[in-house]
């Protein structure tokens, strides 16, 4: 709760409206963080295929000179050049011996590759191991395969490549930032409870300067107070030091907006027709400091019973009757649990009255 107070009444939370402006092919351009996202997350994805592509270039030319190696260690070709008395006489004799092989080359030897094996050392060639180079070439071809298959889905790549530098990097530097709307934090939810709320019924006054008259509940500065009095009138006003609301209140509590669990109970006399009626409601929003007629708003109505159920609880209540000629119980049982309409909820106040059929 201190966290999300700190959230609702600092500068913790902070909203930023980034305007970003960046250089592209020369040119200034505005880009949302989404779009400077994306460019360089295809700008990465480029620049990983080019490291692809030259490790391929690497691993195909390290394949080709431990072919050449072993043809011409394997076949002797050394041994050929043994008697040939001019440079070009050796590059040829060397030339004339690879060419059978040279169809399963992926490119063509040139006289560079055929240099280079004229720098091979007797020692190598003496201490040559055929096995070994069989086993470089498999791991050699295996890299290559790899490369191959992660051009070949270069997404799949990129995503692994971030997700690498997550794990490597990430650990001791998580987020310590959050984005979402700010909206979902209610000041008046999170505020703390720094204030008494009091009442005085007779007069009609409730705050929190009323140290004097009737204690309620504890309650923030910023709570709505709402309030319910015998004439069958409701009103929801701000917390203050001391208000006036009307005379003879009979529930004063904090107000709740959109609370859907809390449902009040009532049975009023309507003062015209001068019969009871039930009435069970909620209040889900309401104007500020305008007094709703929760009755048929006739002159003498008054309330008679009044219950705030936090739950939505039922109520059983014994009425007991006037004595009659033909009226053979002296009592009926009602038991105030009558369904509304969704649209009836959202309502501000429901104006409906629900008539009892025994209360005739």
């Amino acid at each position: 709760m201190t966290i999300d107070a700190l959230y609702a009444f600092t500068d913790c939370e902070v909203s930023i409206s980034p305007n970003a402006c960046v250089i592209i092919e020369d040119k200034p351009v505005f880009l949302t963080v989404n779009d400077i996202l994306k460019y360089n997350t295809l700008q990465t994805k480029e620049l990983l295929k080019r490291e692809l592509q030259i490790r391929e270039g690497e691993l195909r030319e390290k394949l080709l000179f431990s072919s050449l190696e072993k043809i011409f260690i394997e076949n002797r070709i050394y041994r050929d050049i043994e008697e040939c008395e001019t440079w070009e006489a050796v590059l040829s004799t060397i030339d004339a011996g690879l060419t059978p092989f040279k169809p399963d080359f992926y490119r063509e030897i040139t006289q560079e590759d055929i240099i280079r094996l004229t720098e091979i050392k007797i020692k190598r060639i003496s201490k040559f191991d055929t096995f070994k180079a069989d086993e470089l070439m498999r791991r050699l071809q295996g890299e290559l395969d790899e490369v191959l298959h992660n051009l070949a889905n270069l997404t799949d790549y990129a995503v692994q490549y971030y997700e690498n530098l997550l794990q490597k990097y990430g650990k001791g530097r998580e987020r310590q930032t959050e984005i979402r709307q700010f909206d979902t934090i209610e000041a008046t939810v999170v505020a703390a409870n720094n204030t008494k709320l009091f009442v005085n019924r007779k007069d009609g006054f409730i705050g929190s300067g009323l140290k004097k008259d009737e204690f309620v509940c504890d309650c923030s500065d910023l709570d709505d107070i709402i309030v319910f009095r015998r004439d069958g009138e409701c009103v929801v006003t701000k917390m203050q030091d001391k208000a006036f609301v009307g005379k003879d209140i009979i529930h004063v509590a904090v107000f709740r907006k959109g609370d859907e669990r809390m449902v009040y109970n009532m049975i009023y006399l309507d003062g015209e027709s001068g019969k009871a009626m039930v009435k069970r409601f909620q209040v889900l929003a309401v104007t500020r400091d305008r007094h709703y007629a929760l009755t048929k708003g006739t002159k003498g109505s008054r309330v008679l019973y009044f219950t705030a159920n936090p739950n939505g609880e039922a109520e059983i209540i014994t009425v007991a009757l006037t004595q009659a000629p033909k009226r053979k119980s002296r009592s009926l049982i009602l038991i105030l649990a009558v369904s509304i309409s969704k649209a009836e909820m959202r309502e501000e106040i429901s104006s409906r009255s629900i008539r009892s059929e025994k209360s005739r």
